[in-house]
């Protein structure tokens, strides 16, 4: 599954629209990278660029917008109601999708890399890339801002991560970093009393309120031994919220800022508003996410609120994503299309043709025209989709079958376990027309000199790889399959005994046909060795699930005959 990350620079420059198209062609000239947004500040005179995409092209891009900027913007005549320091001034890296923040922050320190060997400009590395605990905090690291940076770069402790110790007038320094995504949530509520609406912001928020005595209005302010207000913290870390009255909506919202998704996710901020708020006498009526989100947040909230009815979370994504926008009412104010709103679809490419979109007739009507693609490979995945898809079901039955409640975590998690395999193989469907496709290219390839015979033999030897790799991961995934099946054929509802044999014999079609597929890719490959292990790897699979159907299928037969 790839890997995703966002970037977000904030560049120096607010006013000058030729300036900023000329960055933001930097970051579009990569390939894989999708600028997502461009938001200009004349007053602050500085523009937030977001764009995403897999870890490689995302640094490539961050680095020709780094250099692009230092190329046209002078700092030394830039004015603006913002905290900077450089003509770059701030670029994080934030992960969106299967990729941990440990990742994240090698990426970070790549970008700081490249940047400080290519460029004459000082870098900093801030929050979770920090090299130290005092430059985690952005607000330190960019203390003193451009008009201050000449002094503090002369001190030890204020060495560059990468980068020079000298002075830039031109470009300032520039603050790398790595950082979770920031969601910006509001939650609507059934009145129109900002004050009210303060108040529940006040339960939710990570720093609380202040504790007065007697009323916790107008009582007199408790303060400790240092003369300071003491505080009651709220219910939420890693929030901050405010009431406020929207008057095109008629209602007041708890505005929030969600600063670490892992700490508190969308549907726990909602939760706490809804606890607050019915401990007021109000209602929480739906909310709204302002910009975009990583499909994380749906699906994380559609596993909540499954739970919480206790139903399996062992469903589609689409069914997920459904439930959640259901449930925290995000379409109450205006219609929620994912689509528009999640990164990872915002990242898709509406011109490809996948052939998971089309429908059975199609798929069918395509597999069998003149084209080779898709052929045997396509097919033997999408097999074994149909087989961990029947698996899945037979879970889903089995967790909603009256009296069976407190079985529910052990089929919801066959169904979660399903549900994955069933999505890795579908996805692996088109990868293995990608992989052919590869093929095809490569042998289009020129080869009449040297390098362009070296160029094309590489590009053989990547692509035949990757169409040995793919169907070996079709092997590989199916027989996971197989423990699935045996354990419903055997423990699930036995009404749906014949489904779970059926799923063990489509994972051995997806088997056996991925197997050929990756036996024709070996013939003649050079690397026999690689061969050898991968001809090894195959065979052990290919029995493993040839052993395991034959024992699901007579056990489920010696079922039925009874």
């Amino acid at each position: 599954m790839k890997q995703i990350i966002e970037c977000v620079p904030n560049f120096s420059e607010g006013r000058d629209m030729n300036i900023i198209k000329q960055i933001t062609d930097a970051i579009e000239s990569v390939d894989g990278v999708k600028l997502l947004n461009v938001d200009p500040g004349k007053a602050t005179n500085r523009t937030v660029v977001t764009f995403v995409g897999e870890p490689n092209p995302v640094v490539q891009a961050a680095y020709l917008s780094i250099k692009k900027a230092a190329e046209l913007i002078d700092m030394s005549k830039h004015k603006g109601e913002h905290p900077r320091m450089g003509a770059t001034d701030v670029c994080p890296l934030i992960p969106i999708a299967n990729i941990s923040m440990d990742e994240v922050v090698e990426y970070a320190k790549k970008l700081g890399e490249i940047v400080g060997n290519e460029l004459d400009i000082p870098f900093y590395l801030y929050e979770s890339a920090a090299s130290k605990p005092e430059r985690k905090n952005l607000a330190t690291v960019r203390a003193g801002e451009y008009e201050g940076l000449k002094e503090k770069l002369a001190k030890p402790e204020w060495k560059p991560d990468y980068g020079p110790a000298v002075f830039n007038a031109k470009s300032g320094a520039t603050a790398i970093g790595a950082r979770d995504f920031l969601v910006a949530y509001n939650v609507n509520l059934n009145t129109k009393s900002e004050r009210r609406a303060n108040s529940v912001a006040f339960d939710v928020r990570e720093k609380g309120r202040i504790k007065r005595e007697g009323n916790p209005i107008t009582g007199k302010i408790i303060n400790d031994e240092n003369g300071e207000p003491v505080r009651e913290p709220g219910m939420c870390k890693a929030v901050k919220a405010i009431g406020w009255y929207i008057e095109e909506y008629g209602l007041a919202q708890i505005s929030m800022n969600l600063t670490d998704i892992n700490i508190t996710p969308v549907h726990v901020a909602f939760e706490a508003c809804r606890t607050s708020a019915n401990h007021r006498g109000l209602r929480v009526t739906g909310s709204e996410i302002v910009g975009l989100i990583p499909k994380k947040v749906l699906l994380d909230a559609g596993k909540f609120f499954l739970e919480k009815q206790q139903r399996s979370t062992g469903v589609s994504e689409e069914e997920l994503m459904h439930i959640a926008i259901k449930s925290l009412g995000l379409d109450e104010l205006a219609p929620f299309n994912p689509k528009e709103r999640v990164i990872e679809f915002m990242l898709e490419d509406d011109q490809a043709k996948k052939l998971v979109d089309l429908n059975l007739k199609q798929f069918a009507d395509e597999t069998a025209s003149e084209s080779m693609a898709p052929g045997g490979g396509s097919i033997s995945a999408y097999y074994g989709s149909l087989g961990a898809a029947l698996a899945t079901m037979v879970a889903n039955l089995s967790a909603n079958k009256r009296g069976w409640d407190h079985r529910l975590p052990e089929f919801s998690a066959v169904a979660k376990k399903g549900q994955m395999l069933k999505d890795q193989l579908l996805y692996l469907v088109d990868e293995d027309t990608k992989a052919f496709n590869g093929i095809i290219d490569a042998v289009r390839m020129p080869k009449v000199t040297d390098e362009e015979k070296a160029a094309r033999n590489e590009a053989m030897n990547s692509a035949t790889k990757y169409a040995i790799e793919v169907p070996l991961s079709v092997m590989s995934r199916s027989v996971e399959i197989m423990t699935l099946a045996m354990e419903m054929a055997k423990n699930g509802n036995q009404n749906s005994i014949s489904d779970a044999g059926v799923a063990a014999i489509g994972a051995l079609a997806a088997v056996e046909g991925a197997y050929l597929n990756v036996m024709i890719n070996c013939d003649g490959f050079a690397d026999q060795e690689y061969v050898s292990s991968v001809t090894r790897k195959a065979e052990e699979l290919l029995r493993a699930a040839r052993e395991s159907k034959e024992e699901i299928f007579q056990y489920c037969l010696s079922v039925i005959k009874k």
